[in-house]
């Protein structure tokens, strides 16, 4: 049975959230889940839930890694921490997937440090589901490498193909570089030399495409450095919050406008489950030989919910097998594209 570890320390309103999430997604998903941190807090949270018949396990970590504190020092000076010791089952094969919603940079850097990187991967990157309007698209790198070469764009695509083929179920998914205009002549010297790359690699790239094909779903998979798709990811956040917020003010603005919204309320609600974040639970950390995924700091109990159901599902469905595969497929291509890079640099 896959077992899903969860950091119950890690987010703003730990442990409450993650146990409450975690005993949701036993119940519905029939998940079985460890969670790991402080057993006495855990222990007391569960309390407040029926967990009769739920294979809901606890492992003791005495540390926590603060958000404030750096991904080095949470590796190497917290070795008790509940991240650390979470990607510690899976290496210990007493687990198959990590789920946090701590330290972000801490979440990466352990990962890579306790269960190493895929071969062919220098750089693991943070992808990110995207709604579209013909369905969803993964974008990648949304924040884990704000600096980085040809070859790690090249790496995120062959990452983002096989994800948006196994999980999100495209056939045969189009994969898009994006840059400031479609043309060639567009773009930096960095997209520049990794759309030369691209061409040569197994699938389906279709070259450049901007900002606005993200959501209009020319591309089901869209590259890009961490820095610009840090930007992207929090931009959409905002816009999606900030557009609810305008309807909400025009709805109440007129009696008219409240019985409209009143026949129309089941396409809101469509449409708030579409752009609402809960709903894809957090984002996987692709390139480190397990499954690893992100939530964000502030999740609420349907994210935790839903991150651990994604999780399940990457470790079920053998993701990290499969781009190892790609990987290897293209492995003479990236060889000779190859620059080595310097130290990751993560956003938080």
């Amino acid at each position: 049975m896959i077992r899903v570890a969860v950091d119950a320390m890690g987010g703003d309103h730990a442990p409450s959230v993650e146990v409450e999430g975690a005993v949701a997604a036993a119940r519905e998903y029939g998940i079985a889940i460890t969670l790991v941190g402080d057993t006495s807090r855990i222990t007391a949270e569960l309390s407040r839930h029926n967990t009769t018949g739920l294979d809901i396990t606890l492992k003791n970590a005495t540390e926590v890694v603060g958000m404030h504190d750096s991904a080095s020092d949470a590796v190497r000076k917290k070795r008790d921490s509940s991240i650390r010791v979470a990607f510690d089952l899976v290496k210990g094969a007493e687990a198959d997937a990590v789920v946090s919603a701590g330290n972000s940079g801490a979440t990466m850097a352990a990962g890579m440090f306790v269960l190493k990187r895929l071969n062919g991967i220098e750089r693991p990157a943070i992808a990110q589901v995207f709604p579209t309007l013909h369905g969803q698209s993964v974008v990648l790198d949304v924040g884990g490498n704000v600096e980085c070469k040809p070859v790690h764009l090249v790496q995120f695509a062959i990452m983002g193909e096989v994800y948006a083929r196994h999980i999100l179920g495209i056939t045969n998914p189009r994969v898009g570089l994006l840059s400031n205009g479609e043309e060639e002549s567009k773009g930096t010297e960095l997209t520049r030399d990794a759309n030369a790359i691209l061409r040569q690699i197994s699938f389906n790239y279709i070259g450049y495409v901007e900002g606005r094909d993200i959501f209009n779903g020319t591309a089901d998979v869209v590259i890009c450095d961490g820095f610009v798709g840090n930007v992207v990811l929090k931009v959409s956040e905002g816009l999606a919050e900030a557009v609810g917020t305008m309807l909400k003010d025009e709805i109440k603005a007129s009696f008219l406008s409240k019985v409209g919204y009143l026949l129309a309320r089941p396409a809101f609600r469509r449409f708030k489950k579409k752009v609402d974040y809960a709903e894809y639970g957090g984002a996987p950390l692709l390139g480190i030989d397990g499954v690893g995924m992100i939530c964000h700091g502030g999740s609420n109990v349907k994210a935790i919910k839903n991150a651990i159901h994604f999780a399940h599902d990457f470790a079920e469905k053998k993701l990290t097998q499969r781009m190892a595969e790609k990987l290897q497929e293209n492995l003479a291509t990236l060889r000779s594209s190859r620059e080595f890079a310097g130290k990751d640099t993560v956003v938080r």
